[in-house]
């Protein structure tokens, strides 16, 4: 009873130290934000690298959600005679909750690993001690452009998919189910509100800062060899991915 008793104990505590490196990593690479110097030309290429790369995968993401997300909600409505409310459901779903989390997960199995794998073979290889010795911050120099750049991409991103996502459903109301073009487009317009635009908008922000945390973290914390690397891989795609879910939840209860 006693041996486990102390798992559990050791496993909180392990939890909440945890939960304190990241705290105090995220505050010093936000200060680093904000103070010179400034390297405009790396935050530009992880701009380049997190937003614009991803938006294949995050277009494509959002075209076949919106035009499933079309399909069950007729499917649905049609049991109530409510089929109408196909157009205003896909626009306020895909801008509210399912562009910017489904958004949010691709980006992290695609961004958070790439950037966890980098610092992490800088690390192994001590490309990041190299940096100390030339009087380069590291957490400056490799993790604030970063976490910059991925928190201005995602709204980007998601605004773009947002969009995709939208036209998916109005292909697939006006293709195959008999939707009248003119009254869907007019429909998605009249029952969506700024206010479900701008948190969708925010959520990505947040979303953006986390996935670029977490790949920092791990990659920049890695344990030696190729193991290590693979290992911080997937930590941060993993506490990426769970984070999003559980920061969307908290963001809805604040805006909704």
């Amino acid at each position: 009873m006693y041996r486990f008793l102390g798992s559990i104990g050791f496993s909180v505590l392990a939890f909440c130290t945890t939960i304190g490196r990241i705290t105090l990593f995220a505050s010093g690479a936000i200060s680093h934000i904000f103070r010179p110097p400034f390297y405009g030309r790396e935050t530009l290429a992880q701009f380049m690298q997190i937003g614009f790369y991803s938006l294949p995968v995050v277009g494509l993401t959002a075209l076949f959600t919106g035009a499933a997300l079309a399909l069950q909600i007729y499917s649905g409505g049609a049991r109530f005679s409510a089929e109408s409310v196909v157009p205003s459901i896909v626009a306020i779903g895909m801008v509210r909750e399912l562009g910017p989390v489904l958004g949010g997960l691709m980006v992290a199995g695609r961004v958070s690993s790439s950037i966890a794998a980098e610092l992490g073979t800088m690390r192994v290889t001590e490309q990041i001690d190299a940096l100390v010795t030339l009087s380069t911050n590291p957490i400056k120099y490799l993790v604030a452009p970063r976490l910059l750049a991925a928190t201005f991409a995602m709204p980007i991103l998601v605004a773009v998919g947002d969009t995709i996502g939208i036209l998916g459903g109005y292909l697939v109301g006006t293709g195959r189910l008999g939707f009248n073009s003119t009254n869907y487009l007019k429909n998605t317009i009249d029952f969506m509100e700024i206010g479900d635009v701008t948190s969708g908008l925010a959520k990505a922000a947040v979303f953006g800062f986390i996935i670029a945390l977490m790949g920092c973290y791990h990659g920049y914390n890695s344990g030696r060899g190729a193991q290590g690397v693979g290992r911080a891989t997937i930590n941060a795609v993993v506490s990426a991915s769970v984070m999003i879910l559980a920061a969307n939840y908290i963001l809805t209860e604040v805006f909704f």
